[in-house]
């Protein structure tokens, strides 16, 4: 019998499945994955935060890293720090990039020529949205900026030297509390300019708006283009941002597009004349396509460009002659690349684009263009966190094995993609099957189905911690792509709209059933997680059915009523998600929601979230618990202890989530497993 320590505190008892390489949960500490690649304008070197996790302070860091199209790694920085967002210079002689190795987050700069290194900035703030201007005197950011605002009420009478409690903080902000940030402060996220020979930032917008996404530069540097939503009724609209030109000079704004949806990631062509950005005409559903536009400088001539393709464009970057652009885009739960003529000409380059998101299978994945059509990006692999590979002339090559010395001796799950159709509609539905370490056919297994969040988003063969765990412990692990799914357009994804759960509890009994057809799972230890959305459709299947041994219902909403009226993104949720109002919908939100059926429960099961999530907050969680309890459930709850809804973002936290769900699935095996 093995023992894993949880969190400092507790000690769960798990048996041994099977060799000693095996993955383990400190296993976790070892990991490191490539990220936010920049490539130089020659194309000859890389820059890449390389993210590692600290085990002395529990936290995940980043240092930069070269790597050249050899192969060749070198550490560009180092120490116990966080640094992230390096962004070559336009001539390549620079390089600027955010560090925290002098006490607070900074914008610092690495000289290629003779490799020194210097912050330029002296900012109360952290800065984000690095952007060069086109000589390479001038950098942009966005930084959170405070307002001073006085409380209305001050208490009168307290003595010289009294010790009274903390005074009443008093709120009116329509969004007051993010999930990952806390109770909102008094400011707002502004754009600053600052010389690259060092000095004061300049602050060049004043308004009461955040101002947080991509910036980008007119080619004569006297404008900076940004998205934000500027308009009054922003908090009634969440999702109606307009482009905008901001004056460097004067401070002046003008309006470029104008249109119901969001229209952001403006970027400026190399030769200045075009400006590409995505969006979408808002239809307030649950899940819309975002597409690739350009527009001329001056917002007149707008072209769709990617109107045949539908999949959601993630990421842009233009070609060094500005006729064609570079986009990435998740199809079928693989990440892809493409290049996009201004005729809307597509041609696909390259797929495995992802790797990020190392705890869970899913999307997401960062590239970099050089003026030579270089392109450097972030490859996902099964059986490795995110590397950096090199597209090069249409050949891919894999630069980097940043994981070798922890992962190559270690006996991994193998990944197998599934194909299945819906027994509601005949739907073609993808899955994938996480097989044990010595898996042999001939033998039983129980099966562990884990259940992807969003739930607009999709999982796909990429390296996932918490699904290695699961298999190494000896479960055979299913994780699916339900319908509402990203990757698979935008019809797909809407047959949740205002409906969800929908039939996803179908499609995901048809993905069970078809894997027992496979001959080895043992019928009689099924187990069933999943965590945010994948929490809803857990919660929700314990209600529908009790096939499951046990099930654990990771940061859920259990009530969408109360959830609407109690989550960070309210004022989007009930627009886009639902009809309307809670209160003047109530049978529909009720009828969608599992705490409506938690009568039907016989299945123990255990809950966990975030102490501080905002996303889905603590309450919901509590609810199913106390319900639970009252119609006397076998049932626990786990609350980890200063996260978000982010459970991962923490190491230790990873490894407390996991353990915990094998705790809970070990102790409700069938006996003869």
């Amino acid at each position: 019998m093995k023992k894993w320590l949880i969190a400092c505190t507790a000690v769960v008892t798990l048996p041994t499945f099977a060799a000693d390489n095996n993955l383990q949960l400190e296993d976790i500490f070892n990991l490191e994955y490539a990220a936010q690649p920049t490539i130089h304008p020659d194309g000859d070197e890389i820059v890449f935060v390389r993210q590692y996790m600290d085990i002395q302070t529990d936290r995940k860091n980043g240092n930069l890293w070269t790597v050249s199209r050899q192969g060749e790694l070198r550490p560009l920085t180092n120490g116990q720090y966080h640094e992230y967002a390096p962004v070559w210079s336009p001539k390549g002689d620079k390089l600027a990039f955010v560090s925290d190795r002098t006490g607070s987050s900074q914008i610092h700069l690495y000289w290629r020529d003779n490799g020194q290194q210097a912050a330029i900035t002296r900012l109360t703030g952290s800065p984000s949205n690095l952007s060069w201007s086109p000589d390479g005197r001038y950098l942009a950011f966005t930084q959170f900026t405070p307002v001073k605002q006085a409380p209305p009420v001050s208490l009168p009478g307290k003595p010289a030297g009294a010790e009274w409690a903390e005074p009443a903080i008093y709120i009116d902000k329509g969004n007051y509390r993010f999930d990952g940030g806390g109770y909102a402060r008094d400011g707002y996220q502004q754009i600053y300019v600052v010389p690259v020979s060092g000095g004061s930032a300049r602050q060049l917008t004043h308004d009461e708006f955040n101002h947080s996404g991509q910036l980008s530069w007119s080619a004569d540097g006297q404008s900076i283009f940004f998205s934000a939503n500027l308009r009054d009724d922003a908090f009634q609209n969440p999702a109606n941002s307009e482009i905008y030109r901001l004056s460097v000079g004067s401070g002046d704004i003008q309006q470029i597009t104008d249109r119901n949806g969001p229209d952001s990631a403006p970027l400026v062509s190399p030769n200045g004349k075009k400006i590409a950005y995505v969006g979408y005409d808002d239809e307030k559903l649950s899940y819309q396509i975002s597409r690739l536009y350009v527009m001329n400088s001056d917002g007149s001539d707008r072209q769709l460009l990617t109107a045949d393709l539908d999949r959601s464009v993630t990421g842009v970057a233009w070609a060094a002659d500005s006729d064609s652009l570079f986009i990435s885009y998740d199809d079928n739960g693989v990440g892809q690349l493409a290049e996009v003529d201004l005729d809307g000409d597509r041609e696909h380059l390259v797929s495995k684009v992802g790797g990020l998101s190392y705890s869970r299978p899913y999307g997401g994945g960062d590239f970099s263009v050089s003026n030579n059509g270089r392109i450097a990006y972030t490859q996902s692999n099964p059986l490795r966190p995110a590397e950096i590979a090199l597209l090069d002339k249409g050949k891919s090559k894999l630069l980097t094995q940043l994981n070798e010395d922890a992962l190559a001796h270690k006996s991994l799950a193998q990944i197998e993609e599934i194909r299945y159709q819906s027994s509601v509609d005949g739907r073609d539905l993808q899955g994938w099957i996480a097989y044990p370490p010595g898996f042999d056919k001939s033998q039983s297994y129980p099966l562990l189905l884990e259940i992807h969040g969003g739930p607009h988003t999709n999982y796909g063969p990429r390296f996932a911690a918490e699904i290695q765990l699961y298999a190494a412990q000896g479960y055979v692990v299913l994780y699916t792509n339900p319908r509402g799914s990203t990757s698979y357009g935008q019809e797909f994804a809407n047959l949740i709209h205002h409906n969800y759960p929908s039939q996803d509890y179908n499609d995901l009994m048809d993905g069970v059933d078809a894997v027992i057809d496979k001959g080895f799972i043992d019928e009689q230890n099924l187990f069933v997680t999943g965590g945010s959305g994948g929490g809803v459709l857990t919660a929700w299947i314990v209600g529908h059915t009790d096939r499951f041994q046990a099930a654990v219902v990771a940061k859920p909403v259990i009530n969408w009523y109360s959830f609407v009226l109690t989550a960070d993104m309210y004022n989007f949720f009930y627009q886009y998600w639902f009809p309307g109002l809670p209160w003047e919908n109530m049978e529909h939100y009720m009828k969608r929601s599992p705490i409506s059926y938690v009568g039907n429960v016989t299945t123990p099961t255990m809950l966990l979230v975030g102490a501080d999530d905002y996303r889905t907050p603590v309450s919901e969680t509590e609810q199913f618990y106390q319900a639970l309890k009252l119609t006397g459930v076998e049932t626990a709850m786990v609350r980890i202890p200063g996260s978000g809804h982010s459970i991962y973002s923490r190491p230790s936290n990873l490894m407390s989530k996991v353990a915990y769900i094998l705790y809970w699935f070990e102790q409700h095996k069938h006996a003869d497993q």
